[in-house]
């Protein structure tokens, strides 16, 4: 393969992450606790196995409501050449299963995308970047939750787009985190840009994930 080919080849699979909905998280049994009030996590992002950057979680609980900070940044690079860049910060209001208010800001390679959207009364509004608008309580792409296997409508936080989904369980496998090997299992959200395979403990502790970009390439996240 010629090295033309080569670039054009990772560069599509890359851009094809701006489409998958990076998830939120908040606190569960297997967070690191800093202080009493708040947890964090970290994931380590690959492509074909091989990492392009980390995601990372910061939560605090308060006043009945739970706030999110998520901050993904991704870097490929080919002899030296960086190819694409890529970075994603959210910041995410809940109360319970429901989302209240979502603010984020993605640079996909120097291509600007924000969203905006929040709760008022019985409607969910998205007003950025395309206005539309859901009744009732609004999940965005929680990975963490066990609600979300119970949705048929998601938030995707880099878009703004509600999608409809689809979430079945996929069975038992193992996974490696870390240096260990783990046992776990698997639900996959379909529906979205690609099935996304969902991964968590014995104890419910959500460890990664998998899907496939364009090509034919695996995006993985892995905790850390």
């Amino acid at each position: 393969m010629s090295s033309t080919v080569r670039h054009a080849a990772v560069i599509a699979a890359i851009c094809a992450i701006c489409a998958l909905p990076l998830p939120a998280l908040a606190l569960d049994s297997g967070a690191d606790a800093p202080n009493a009030g708040g947890a964090s996590w970290s994931f380590r992002v690959l492509l074909d196995g091989k990492p392009i950057g980390q995601h990372q979680f910061r939560a605090t609980d308060g006043a009945g409501e739970r706030t999110l900070v998520s901050e993904a940044a991704f870097s490929v690079r080919l002899l030296g050449v960086t190819l694409y860049q890529y970075q994603h910060r959210a910041v995410e209001r809940w109360r319970g299963d429901c989302l209240l208010a979502l603010s984020a800001d993605t640079d996909d390679n120097g291509e600007r995308t924000r969203v905006s959207a929040r709760a008022l009364g019985e409607q969910f509004e998205v007003t950025a970047p395309i206005p539309q608008t859901e009744r009732g309580c609004v999940m965005s792409f929680a990975y963490w939750n066990p609600a979300l296997r119970a949705q048929q409508r998601l938030l995707n936080s880099q878009t703004g787009r509600i999608e409809s989904v689809r979430v079945n369980a996929i069975g038992e496998g193992t996974l490696t985190v870390g240096k260990r090997m783990v046992s776990v299992s698997g639900w996959r959200i379909s529906g979205a840009a690609q099935p996304i395979d969902v991964w968590y403990s014995s104890q419910g502790d959500w460890l990664g994930l998998d899907t496939l970009v364009d090509g034919g390439r695996t995006l993985s996240y892995r905790r850390l």
